[in-house]
């Protein structure tokens, strides 16, 4: 039996879809992620209703969803294990000056995590999801990879790297070899009432605010710090009420000198936002933590790749090695614009993805290591 993570939204429920018409036995399991109510109780109502994370609509569309394919359904409660693992986080990371990706920490520590230990109680020996990727087994390698989908407009393995070995060995995409036009003509084809949802472009539980308001929010008094902005001279040239409101790459307008101004860096130590040009925001060199492998065990010798440093990005040509210290070194063969910590970097080898792991800095250039190509 395949177990089927039902968000709602018309790519999970294709997966549904594709699954019963190849023969498997599914069940659908909905999680219920997030209550604004709960959390921020007697604070903005407009703030409330923002949040729409596997709302009560989704759940219900979903529902809807297995009532018409005949399926058994299911809702999950894991609105502590969301907030404690993933919003929690996502406002400490703005806190110290970084840009968060809390749909990664999502996926990470909460869907698959709780999905395949669900999925188990209930007798289910997989776990299906609406994600555009591709997971399979190497022999040669002896290890569960996981690739790019083939619709390279909607491939969401950069989302995906923190999977581990135990739970690519139980997780089916069937929607990684088709597009979005050609899933939204299955899901019409096979009577879906939610063919032809819209998507969700913002974050869920920040939709309708921005991410500034959801942080002062959500942390309270004293997270309006009041600082110094600088040139990267250390020249004040203004002043800010808060480094969450800021992120690398963000545009600063003509101050100081007249020329469009960025965002270059984030002391939150210093509690100062450091400006600059737009050329200083280029950097080839940062390290990552907390790193995940996949199609390898470890880093133990220098490696070739194409690396991703956030969503919309095209990998660029890197070398990646482990320093004296035992940090993971990314440098890449030309510098890159506005490398951001708390983003993730994911590395790929072609379709493949090596693993991946989140900036922490970036790093001073010594001299560069000897790489061998793999």
């Amino acid at each position: 039996m395949i177990a089927v993570a039902m968000s709602g939204g018309v790519d999970s429920s294709t997966a549904a879809v594709l699954l019963k018409e190849a023969g498997e036995e599914i069940v659908g399991l909905s999680m219920q992620l997030w209550n604004q109510r709960r959390v921020l109780q007697g604070e903005d109502e407009d703030l409330k209703r923002a949040g729409r994370c596997c709302s009560l609509d989704d759940i219900w569309d979903a529902r809807r969803v297995a009532s018409h394919l005949g399926m058994p359904f299911y809702v999950l409660n894991l609105e502590n294990e969301f907030e404690s693992t993933v919003v929690s986080p996502f406002v400490a990371s703005y806190l110290r000056g970084e840009t968060p990706s809390p749909c990664i920490l999502c996926n990470n520590d909460v869907k698959f995590h709780h999905l395949v230990d669900k999925a188990a109680g209930i007798g289910a020996d997989k776990v299906a999801t609406g994600h555009y990727a591709r997971v399979r087994h190497d022999e040669s390698l002896g290890r569960w990879l996981l690739l790019r989908g083939k619709d390279r407009g909607k491939d969401q393995s950069y989302f995906l790297f923190g999977l581990t070995q135990n739970q690519l060995s139980k997780t089916v995409f069937p929607l990684g070899e088709l597009s979005k036009p050609e899933v939204r003509e299955i899901a019409r084809r096979a009577g879906l009432p939610t063919y032809d949802k819209a998507e969700s472009q913002e974050i869920c539980f920040v939709q309708g605010r921005s991410y500034a308001d959801f942080v002062e929010k959500y942390a309270g008094t004293g997270s309006e710090k009041p600082g110094d902005i600088v040139t990267k001279e250390g020249e004040v040239v203004g002043s800010h009420t808060g480094i969450h409101k800021f992120t690398v790459g963000q545009r600063k307008g003509h101050v100081a000198t007249g020329r469009p101004q960025y965002v270059v860096k984030i002391e939150p130590f210093e509690n100062r936002i450091v400006i600059g040009n737009d050329p200083e925001l280029h950097e080839r060199r940062f390290t990552i933590r907390d790193s995940n492998w996949i199609a390898i065990e470890n880093v133990t010798e220098p490696i070739r790749c194409d690396v991703q440093i956030r969503n919309r990005f095209d990998p660029q040509p890197a070398s990646v090695s482990r320093s004296e210290d035992g940090k993971i070194v990314v440098e890449f063969d030309k510098p890159q614009r506005a490398i951001t910590p708390g983003q993730a970097a994911v590395l790929y080898w072609d379709d493949v993805v090596v693993g991946g792991g989140w900036i922490e800095r970036i790093a001073v250039r010594p001299e560069r290591p000897s790489v061998k190509t793999l």
